[in-house]
């Protein structure tokens, strides 16, 4: 507002250079620095996420990004994007994504304004998010769970974004949960009695093998888009983005934290233990320069994080209602909390699961995990 209670005009510029790409990134950062739950991400894989040549997400899809600019300052920021991959039952949907913004109604009307447009002139319909930018990337917003921070490559956005939103037409379309398992203590009895059995016959588990690192996160890729490809709004991982993956993840990925299961000689299931980088580079403001990437290594390698993440874990839909595949699941998640409690971590989050994901969500919660972060994914009919 200007002195005069009148809103001062608020203009969107169109994010084309790398100067602006800085702005988009940083806008987040100076929003959340009175929260102190706010973890900044890391600024090189934020630029590494939103450029076309570092990320294979834009080789099959039309990615746009915004300003927003009042008083010569950046007040608020948005994606619109079109996957070409998306499935077609989902219809000629867009997506946004990315939304961070000063609490001020008019910055997400002009906004969600630009994106809409701008996806109505490609011939969307409907417009779903956020994703940021992909469904296999950050999903949702957070609207349940502000007071806890959040785990690596998870949202955290402040508390009025939802309200904000929603008075710009849109309303929930589904809910994905993130749970949190305690790691120091055992599964519960009823679980253990399945694990106490033994492995069933012809069932095998094993570490992941560091020395067929690249052939492994193939391997497991494989058995994602197998596992899931039957979830709402499921897009393949595509081999681009499997290299992509494996780059990223190496320098964090622990071995004994990553477990495949093996029946008769086939892969058909896998869990992933990351650990929680945001815990180590929460004082570091996004920068790993001077002396960041020192820091983070002794506290990932040496000093040691207390929490972890489970961004991953599938079972092959042809094991997945049989004897052997069902207790697939409790096997490979006793494995991984075993090695996670003795290399010394307390918690894990496991996310994001969709709220009609019922299978997944109840065996979950027979593992004793239970939801403490809510994020929605909304849409709007653009007609």
């Amino acid at each position: 507002m200007d002195g005069s209670g009148a809103t001062s005009a608020i203009g969107l510029v169109p994010v084309s250079s790398r100067r602006e790409l800085d702005r988009f990134i940083r806008l987040p950062m100076a929003l959340g620095r009175g929260d102190p739950n706010y973890i900044a991400p890391l600024l090189m894989e934020r630029r590494e996420a939103l450029t076309p040549k570092t990320n294979p997400f834009f080789d099959h899809a039309e990615v746009q990004l915004w300003l927003a600019v009042r008083d010569g300052r950046d007040a608020g920021r948005i994606s619109a994007q079109i996957d070409r991959l998306a499935p077609a039952s989902m219809g000629r949907v867009g997506h946004f994504g990315l939304i961070a913004a000063e609490d001020d109604p008019a910055v997400f009307e002009a906004l969600f304004r630009e994106a809409e447009a701008w996806l109505r002139a490609r011939g969307c319909e409907r417009a779903l998010g956020p994703f940021n930018l992909s469904v296999n990337e950050e999903v949702g917003l957070l609207v349940e769970g502000h007071d806890t921070p959040p785990m690596v490559m998870m949202g955290h956005d402040p508390a009025y974004t939802g309200a904000r939103i929603e008075a710009q037409g849109y309303a929930k379309a589904k809910d994905v949960y993130a749970y949190m398992a305690d790691t120091t203590v055992d599964l519960p009895e009823r679980v253990l009695e399945r694990v106490r059995r033994g492995l069933p016959e012809g069932v095998v588990l094993r570490e992941l093998d560091m020395s067929r690192y690249d052939e492994e996160v193939r391997r497991l890729t494989e058995i994602l888009n197998d596992a899931w490809q039957d979830n709402w709004g499921f897009t393949p991982t595509t081999e681009a983005e499997t290299a992509q993956i494996a780059k990223a993840m190496r320098p964090v990925i622990d071995r004994r934290l990553t477990w495949f299961a093996e029946i008769d000689g086939e892969p058909a299931g896998f869990i992933v233990f990351l650990p929680n980088v945001n815990e180590a580079i929460r004082d570091l403001h996004g920068r790993l320069l001077p002396f960041g990437w020192a820091r983070l290594l002794w506290r990932l390698k040496v000093k040691g994080v207390k929490t972890a993440r489970v961004p991953l874990m599938g079972v092959r839909r042809k094991f997945a209602r049989t004897p052997r595949g069902v207790v697939l699941p409790f096997l490979l998640m006793n494995a991984g909390a075993s090695a996670a409690r003795r290399l010394g971590y307390e918690r894990a989050e496991l996310s994001w699961i969709l709220e009609d994901n019922r299978p997944m969500r109840h065996i979950l919660e027979a593992a004793g995990a239970r939801i403490y972060k809510t994020y929605r994914i909304y849409e709007k009919a653009l007609a």
